[in-house]
């Protein structure tokens, strides 16, 4: 089975992270493209990663081959990348993260320059984080699966979606989950 992977959340969510945890538990990720660790090792040219993604992105789906995308859902890309893999026979999963203040994140990428890694111009973030559930809802229809999970102190799984609404696991409801749940309702 052909498997697109869309591994989805805001800035600083840990969508890398996530990845790593998931590698090392399935064999069906395919091939992974990360445009963040793209454009580091292009010496930190954000558009020739951006591009560099895109292609490996494009060459997976014509090669007919499972493949997974770490993306924040901002812009148009990935839903209409979900639309073409759905019509090629794709199966397609959304694993999403989710963190409860747009404070989280600038946090999360602080400590992350300060570890050496890239930074976000804020009002990027603060853009996405706006419009991350708007976001979701866009890739959500082409979903075959759809896994929420909270980052507040580790990946807990908090929700899924199926039939078309999403269901909560555990008694844990964090804030951003009870606001998803609300505006996609």
């Amino acid at each position: 089975m052909k498997i697109f992977t869309i591994i989805g959340g805001v800035n600083g969510c840990g969508k890398s992270s996530l990845t790593g945890s998931l590698k090392a538990e399935r064999t069906d990720l395919g091939i992974i493209v990360d445009p963040d660790k793209l454009t580091a090792e292009l010496g930190g040219d954000e558009y020739e990663g951006g591009k560099l993604a895109v292609d490996k992105l494009e060459k997976a789906l014509a090669d007919g081959v499972s493949f997974t995308q770490e993306t924040t859902l901002s812009g148009g890309y990935t839903r209409k990348l979900a639309r073409r893999a759905k019509e090629a026979g794709y199966y397609i999963r959304l694993y999403y993260i989710g963190l409860d203040t747009v404070q989280e994140s600038l946090q999360r990428i602080e400590n992350r320059v300060r570890k050496g890694g890239h930074d976000i111009p804020r009002k990027d973030v603060e853009s996405r984080f706006a419009r991350r559930f708007a976001d979701v809802a866009k890739v959500l229809p082409y979903c075959d699966e759809a896994r929420f999970f909270d980052n507040d102190n580790g990946f807990v799984l908090v929700a899924e979606y199926r039939n078309g609404e999403i269901l909560p696991i555990g008694r844990r409801r964090p804030e951003w989950l009870v606001q998803l749940m609300q505006e996609i309702g």
